[in-house]
């Protein structure tokens, strides 16, 4: 006996239809990501541009009180390196920093040893705790911060009391330093601060916020006043703007990969351990014996057998689809030739039935057809598909 079966006429190829369906959703994702990133480019990249620098004119840049200096006959340099810094101490000379966190603590130290006792005067502009204990010994910085950025003086500075009102309001400060003064407390913590030296007539202003040197907040209030008064007691001004690409003093000892990596980058890989733990937990599988669900909509047979067909397909599990289609024909085909199901998938027993069934000498053919190898493409396993049924409809024919 010989089954012959239909091939398809079309191709079981997916349609440029179909890979565009499933690739759409990929597509759609990574330009999402493209349009996020170029959108977080742009935000970045506007308003913080020349963050207290005195060339810049940007909102938060500090041209416009450099101008006002010049017109007092006060120079105006920027320094990039801490050499350059420290060279510029001077008793005709104001050292502003602009952002102290961002040196090391040797850099620090070494800055410190350069303005102390040099007659002039330094200014630290938001020095935080990492900074101030160092470059200002005997003052420290609060943990909580101004909640009020406009504030009064409340000492006897000239220069505030000169100025009145001004946006100081930021970091706050505590020194051990009696000849200090405090200015612009905020909840009795000052947020100015001058240190007068006491081996010459320098000092050290620390400031809690740089609002008053921003190009967009210097008519405010009288940000002006404070700012000129501040700056404008030495005939000459080096604004000083840390960088991180500054090697003139890094340190020499040599660090592990640990060492440089900031400590939030450990919280933060803690965290993402965490949540990869307790997303594992969530979805792993549930202890305990499978139990039977009622369906909430009865599922038509054949949608089954299409999903499944899908599955199949994706995986390229021929080899599994074509074994369950032989498995499952062999037994419904045993009990129809007096087979017990128990040998429905043993070639001995069954094979001899079929063909006494069949009345045909067809044992070759139908040992590859049941017990054959599994086929090498998609085409042969349609064909397979067709041979099986067939077999079945011949043998159930009375």
């Amino acid at each position: 006996m010989t089954v012959e079966a239909t091939l398809p006429t079309t191709s079981v190829s997916p349609t440029p239809r179909q890979v565009w369906t499933r690739a759409r959703g990929i597509a759609l994702g990574v330009v999402l990501l493209l349009v996020t990133a170029v959108v977080i480019a742009v935000i970045r990249s506007d308003a913080r541009h020349g963050t207290l620098d005195p060339r810049s004119v940007d909102p938060y840049g500090s041209r416009a009180v450099a101008e006002l200096l010049a017109d007092r006959g006060v120079s105006t340099r920027v320094a990039t390196t801490l050499d350059e810094a420290r060279a510029a101490a001077a008793a005709d000379t104001t050292l502003l920093i602009a952002a102290p966190d961002l040196l090391t603590e040797r850099q620090q130290t070494r800055l410190h040893a350069a303005t102390a006792g040099s007659g002039g005067r330094t200014v630290l502009v938001a020095s935080g705790s990492a900074s101030v204990e160092r470059l200002a010994p005997g003052v420290t910085a609060d943990p909580a911060t101004s909640l009020d950025s406009t504030l009064s003086p409340h000492c006897a500075l000239p220069a505030a009391r000169t100025a009145g009102r001004a946006d100081t309001g930021g970091i706050r400060y505590t020194t051990t330093h009696l000849g200090a003064d405090e200015c612009y407390p905020s909840e009795r913590l000052a947020t100015l601060l001058r240190i007068p030296d006491t081996s010459g007539d320098g000092d050290t202003v620390v400031l809690g916020a740089p609002d008053i040197l921003f190009n967009d907040r210097l008519d405010d209030q009288g940000n002006a006043s404070l700012a000129l008064q501040l700056l404008g007691s030495r005939p000459h001004l080096v604004w000083y703007l840390p960088s991180l690409s500054d090697i003139s003093a890094t340190d020499t000892d040599e660090k592990s990969l640990f060492d440089l990596l900031p400590s939030g980058w450990l919280w933060g890989t803690l965290q993402l351990f965490v949540a990869a733990l307790l997303a594992a937990l969530w979805r792993a599988r549930r202890l305990g014996p499978l139990v039977p669900e009622r369906l909430p909509v009865a599922i038509r047979a054949s949608e089954t057998v299409e999903g499944r067909a899908r599955l199949y397909r994706k995986a390229n599990a021929r080899d599994r689809a074509s074994a369950a289609l032989r498995s499952t024909t062999r037994t419904r085909l045993a009990p129809l030739v007096g087979v017990p199901v128990t040998r429905a998938h043993s070639p001995e027993a069954l094979l001899p039935a079929l063909s006494a069934h069949l009345h045909g000498d067809g044992q070759t053919t139908l040992q590859s057809l049941l017990f054959g190898p599994p086929p090498s493409d998609d085409t042969a396993l349609i064909a397979l598909a067709d041979q099986l049924d067939a077999l079945e409809r011949e043998v159930r024919r009375p």
